[in-house]
């Protein structure tokens, strides 16, 4: 690759791969009229250069008792780098918190939260979040259902 760009190629297995990780490189050579040396090649690659991160496992969250899914927005009451990046060193740490941005607008940071339940979010809340330093406001919103949920960028 040149610079972080991709071929078509390398765009087709991202595709295959962003649907279905399981795919094997046969499976994913046949799909893309290729050998299966040169797509072992090419994921080895792309791995390599960082353009595929991980390969996870995509779960079913209510069926492992997963039923609440929070937005968090947080403000701090700084904006130092130090603050800034003491604030994301520790959110991260907390394995309820599975996403992190920092966002421009009236919050700093917007936080996607999995807990059990209603409860088990205000013990997050409490015991956890709310004794991060230099938090000013936590507003939180909370998911009544989800029409899409997904995680394949378009290519």
């Amino acid at each position: 690759m040149n610079n972080g760009e991709l071929d078509e190629i390398d765009k087709e297995i991202l595709k295959l791969m962003q649907v279905d990780a399981t795919l094997t490189n046969k499976e994913i050579a046949d799909k893309v009229h290729k050998s299966t040396a040169a797509i072992h090649e090419r994921i080895k690659r792309l791995k390599s250069d960082g353009m595929i991160k991980s390969i996870v496992a995509i779960i079913d969250r209510k069926k492992v008792n997963i039923g609440l899914l929070a937005f968090s927005q947080v403000l701090l009451n700084n904006h130092t780098t130090q603050t800034l990046e003491k604030f994301e060193q520790e959110v991260i740490k907390l394995p309820e918190v599975l996403e992190c941005f920092q966002m421009t607008g009236t919050f700093d940071f917007i936080l996607r939260v999995a807990t059990r339940d209603m409860d088990d979010y205000h013990n997050f809340y409490r015991n956890k979040l709310g004794k991060l330093p230099n938090i000013t406001t936590v507003q939180s919103f909370f998911v009544l259902s989800e029409a899409k949920s997904d995680t394949a960028y378009l290519l």
